[in-house]
């Protein structure tokens, strides 16, 4: 939720709630402190526990019968936070630093973890995940969406092509903070021109060889993909405001 743009917050509990999903918390997993992380404690303490208890005592368990611990699977998207959830749950119930890195990228959790304690009565573990995405991703848009928000690696896409797209949002949205911050004059739907701004302000230039009428000539331009990048991870970082792109 440091991310998104809560305005419609209403209208996202509805919208969630016509698609099954009717236990919906916003959190903030980069604060150290954020109550909804404790509401996720206490439904972890006193519902999901006592209903793996139940599952578990009504499977055999084979040569695990006499373990008396729990363990859970974090499963989700890529780069959605599953990392920081688990480390806010440890440092919120045992106040304990964080165990599983995290980072603004898909691919950090590149394995299934050691599993890493959340709870101590009963004993529970949480088993951090690599992110997974459906075999299919049923439209251009959606696809666009998820490489924006790093759930796909941008080299798959393309950082050129992931930027057009976030300046095609933020002016669809009337998002127009890129303006100020890349000192623009206006706001502009020309992707070439605002990432030439951002690489002069930013000082990221290339060298290359350019072929003239005198032979070959070493020229220095705009290093596009350079600005791009920074571009993309600005939002990400949500310098470029609270964005919605649903």
């Amino acid at each position: 939720m440091d991310l998104a743009d809560l305005s419609n917050k209403q209208r996202i509990l509805k919208k969630l709630e016509k698609e099954g999903m009717t236990h919906v918390l916003f959190t903030d997993c980069l604060k150290q402190r954020d109550d909804n992380i404790k509401k996720v404690v206490n439904i972890l303490l006193f519902a999901l526990v006592p209903m793996v208890m139940d599952i578990i005592a009504s499977k055999p368990r084979f040569n695990r019968e006499e373990n008396t611990n729990y363990c859970l699977m974090v499963i989700g998207v890529p780069n959605v936070g599953k990392s920081s959830l688990i480390n806010s749950l440890r440092r919120t119930n045992l106040k304990k630093g964080r165990a599983s890195r995290v980072g603004g990228e898909p691919g950090i959790t590149k394995a299934v973890l050691t599993k890493i304690q959340v709870c101590e009565r009963p004993i529970m573990y949480l088993l951090d995940t690599p992110g997974v995405l459906p075999p299919k991703i049923e439209s251009v848009e959606t696809g666009m969406k998820l490489a924006l928000c790093g759930t796909i690696l941008d080299h798959l896409v393309g950082e050129d092509i992931i930027a057009d797209y976030l300046l095609y949002s933020l002016n669809r949205l009337g998002k127009f903070s890129y303006v100020e911050k890349y000192d623009l004059q206006e706001p502009s739907d020309d992707i070439q021109h605002v990432l030439k701004r951002i690489a002069v302000k930013l000082g990221k230039t290339q060298r290359v060889k350019a072929i003239t009428g005198v032979g070959n000539v070493t020229i220095t331009i705009p290093n596009y993909t350079a600005a791009a990048y920074d571009f993309i991870r600005a939002f990400r970082k949500g310098e470029l405001g609270q964005v919605m792109l649903d």
